[in-house]
């Protein structure tokens, strides 16, 4: 109970633009650390949205260790990193586009026979 009182502590009412756009609160930006992207979700009954920066989703590690394998160090290594992550980012959005299709009907998704093999 007390993390929903939290919670609502740091509640501000923000409006929407036309082109339903938002302003994140520069207390909340500056607290969370936000960067230029962020992450969007949609549960039942609410959007959250999240910094990239503060999440582990499991790429980080592996990324790291095939560049330092490569020989990558230092500045160089930072920005093979960054290029990296982007494309990454890249590829995750045209997979979720595409199985946003596959789920609206506009788009044939692959059959368990196709993936698979047939038995």
């Amino acid at each position: 109970m007390a993390a929903l009182e939290n919670s609502m502590m740091d509640r501000k009412i923000i409006s929407i633009t036309g082109k339903r756009q938002v302003t994140i609160p520069l207390r909340f930006y500056e607290q969370l650390r936000f960067g230029k992207e962020i992450e969007c979700v949609l549960t039942d009954d609410a959007i959250v949205l999240r910094p990239l920066s503060n999440q582990d989703d499991g790429f980080t590690m592996e990324i790291l260790k095939d560049l330092v394998s490569q020989g990558y160090s230092g500045d160089e290594l930072l920005t093979k990193f960054a290029e990296q992550r982007q494309n990454i980012n890249k590829a995750i959005g045209i997979l979720i586009n595409e199985a946003d299709e596959i789920a609206e009907g506009k788009r044939k998704g692959a059959t368990t026979e196709e993936i698979f093999g047939e038995e």
